[in-house]
C-alpha cells in the first residue's frame, strides 16, 4: 500500500510499502527447515533477522533472496558421485 502525505510547503513525500515479516516458525516452514538451523543460519549471518523486545522477525524478501543464493548450479555436485560411469564411457565398453 502507498501513502502520499502533503506536507506545510505543498510537498509530497511517499511511504513505500512495509516489508512482510515472518515469524521464525513461517520462515523456517517456509525453507523447509527446523528452527534450530534457521537460527544457525541466523547466528552465523547468512540470513538476516531482527529483534524486536524478545521477538525474532525475518523480511520474507531476505528469506526469498537467501533461497536464491542457495541455488545449485548444474554439474557441481559430481564429488558426490565419483563412482559413477559417464554416459558416453558406458556405450564405449558396450
Amino acid at each position: 500500500m502507498r501513502v502520499s502525505e502533503t506536507g506545510r510547503a505543498g510537498s509530497v513525500a511517499t511511504v513505500t510499502d512495509a516489508p512482510r515479516w515472518l515469524s521464525t516458525a513461517e520462515a523456517a516452514g517456509r525453507l523447509g527447515i527446523t528452527s534450530r538451523t534457521l537460527y544457525r543460519f541466523i547466528d552465523s549471518g547468512q540470513l538476516p533477522a531482527y529483534r524486536f523486545g524478545r521477538v525474532i522477525r525475518l523480511q520474507e524478501a531476505e528469506v526469498d533472496a537467501f533461497i536464491e543464493t542457495c541455488r545449485i548450479e548444474p554439474g557441481s555436485l559430481e564429488h558426490l558421485y565419483p563412482d559413477a560411469v559417464p554416459a558416453d564411457a558406458a556405450e564405449v565398453s558396450d
